[in-house]
């Protein structure tokens, strides 16, 4: 059974609207200064030398490592970290912070069909008008660029930004459906595993990064322990706690705040039909999720 979002699961994906809405600019502000395989190893490196300190610190166990569990830490491990980060950081080299954080609502277009048919969390008529809605909003936030592939790169910048979306919505079913685990531990082995790959492929491709001066240094940091380790810890609580279904509310509020922070503070000048896909997103989102938010209020 799916269990009611209780109102710390509610302040939980508030925060990691908040935080994970203003990653796409810090992301923006470190490929000033590193590459983006630096910029994702960077992240993934630190942020999994936190959450292990953390789990330490706490007494955290270590699951037991079963053939199944394994299975399961070493897919969810790269597809929650090593590849979308990785996309992530590729494709803003060439789009907006705010188009990198907007497509992160297509991720419910993903996550609710594989829910329906792995888990049991069913699709009904209103979350399904809400999806239709939200993918018409992807439509219209990448418009006629996708017939302009092979032209330039601002197009497969798009690609990989709703490719990392799609990465997420498979990691956030299979850790649904991942074995017993301590939720810390967890977290931190997911950001180990993906470490793994993203190191030997910085090296051979971008090489040992001299240390910037100025803000990006200052950004790699922000993002090895806030998004990235301190999120990834209340990501795995809120998923295991309320579902996968309810951890896509965080989505919609993403491209919120990477608008507001790309608009405001990196000067961004941003074409009309982003902002018309972000209300078809968050009019999806009221639709879909209509009747969560009346229970909440309700009690």
């Amino acid at each position: 059974m799916t269990n009611q979002p209780t109102l710390a699961n509610w302040l939980s994906i508030a925060a990691l609207g908040l935080i994970w809405g203003g990653t796409f600019m810090v992301v923006a502000i470190a490929l000033q200064g590193y590459g983006p395989l630096t910029v994702a190893c960077a992240r993934t490196t630190l942020g999994a030398i936190a959450l292990l300190a953390l789990m330490r610190a706490m007494g955290r166990p270590l699951p037991d490592f079963t053939p199944r569990m394994i299975k399961y830490l070493l897919v969810i491990g790269v597809l929650n970290t090593a590849v979308p980060f990785a996309l992530l950081s590729w494709g803003q080299q060439f789009v907006p912070s705010a188009f990198a954080g907007i497509s992160m609502a297509a991720l419910p277009l993903f996550v609710l069909p594989l829910a329906h048919v792995f888990t049991d969390e069913k699709l009904n008529l209103r979350n399904s008008i809400g999806v239709s809605l939200g993918f018409v909003g992807a439509i219209v936030l990448i418009g006629p660029s996708v017939l302009r592939i092979g032209t330039g790169m601002e197009p497969l910048g798009q690609l990989a930004c709703i490719a990392a979306s799609l990465s997420y919505a498979i990691s956030s079913i299979m850790t649904r459906r991942c074995p017993p685990i301590d939720p810390i531990s967890m977290a931190a082995l997911l950001l180990v595993i993906g470490a793994a790959p993203l190191i030997p492929a910085m090296l051979l491709i971008e090489g040992i990064p001299d240390v910037a001066t100025g803000p990006a240094t200052w950004a790699i940091l922000f993002l090895g322990f806030i998004p990235t380790a301190l999120a990834a810890a209340i990501r795995v609580v809120t998923i295991r706690s309320a579902g996968a279904v309810f951890m896509t509310l965080v989505n919609y509020q993403v491209p919120l705040w990477s608008v507001l922070f790309g608009v405001l503070i990196l000067n961004e000048v941003l074409p009309l039909r982003f902002f018309a896909a972000l209300a078809l997103i968050l009019l999806g989102l009221a639709i879909s999720q209509s009747g969560s938010l009346r229970r909440l209020f309700w009690r």
